[in-house]
């Protein structure tokens, strides 16, 4: 069975958003270029983890390698929503990062879920962080999978990592006991012994 490498390299835009009302959203990260548009689904805790480590990835590589890497969003902030329609193309069961050395960009890899990622029991290991000196392709793992593939430089990751924190924080506000999202029909929580306030 062939895969497909949705690769945009790089991206005119490359975005996390979402479809739906808070509490019911689906999160998508969105790659336009080259006159195509690609839609992935994901998990919202898989796009929070992707902006913590691609900020590590950045720090690491300003560190290491002395690359400048701008402390806010250089151009305007993408406010705007997903382009639609939005197809979902797969769902996303890994995420890789890379630095390239060569080119001074961050490579972002998500893969398709296979059999293995259903498996899974931490959400921890849905992203990889890797600092690679050039050659960040590994063919060999999750071969036969679907992946999109995105080179973006550290400003286009600075204001990819700027709204993916903003659009994880437009869901529900936590609960001040508790700290789970509330509900706009109610509460249970579980500091109240499952009384509603």
């Amino acid at each position: 069975m062939t895969h497909q490498v949705h690769a945009f390299e790089p991206p005119e835009r490359f975005v996390a958003g979402t479809v739906g009302p808070p509490g019911d959203r689906m999160f998508f990260l969105q790659a336009r270029g080259g006159g195509r548009v690609v839609s992935v689904a994901l998990e919202k805790v898989q796009v929070s983890l992707l902006a913590e480590k691609l900020e590590e990835l950045l720090a690491e590589a300003q560190r290491r390698f002395g690359v400048d890497v701008p402390e806010a969003p250089t151009s305007q902030s993408d406010n705007e929503p997903l382009e639609t329609p939005v197809d979902e193309e797969f769902r996303v069961g890994t995420l890789g990062l890379a630095f390239d050395v060569d080119t001074a960009t961050v490579v972002i890899e998500a893969i398709a879920a296979g059999e293995q990622d259903s498996d899974a029991d931490s959400d921890d290991d849905t992203v990889a962080g890797l600092l690679d000196e050039g050659d960040e392709d590994d063919d060999e793992v999750d071969a036969g999978l679907d992946r999109l593939r995105v080179r973006l430089t550290p400003a286009a990751a600075r204001g990819f990592i700027d709204r993916a924190r903003r659009v994880v924080a437009a869901g529900r506000p936590p609960c001040p006991l508790c700290g789970q999202p509330l509900d706009p029909r109610g509460h249970l929580c579980p500091r109240h012994n499952g009384y509603h306030r």
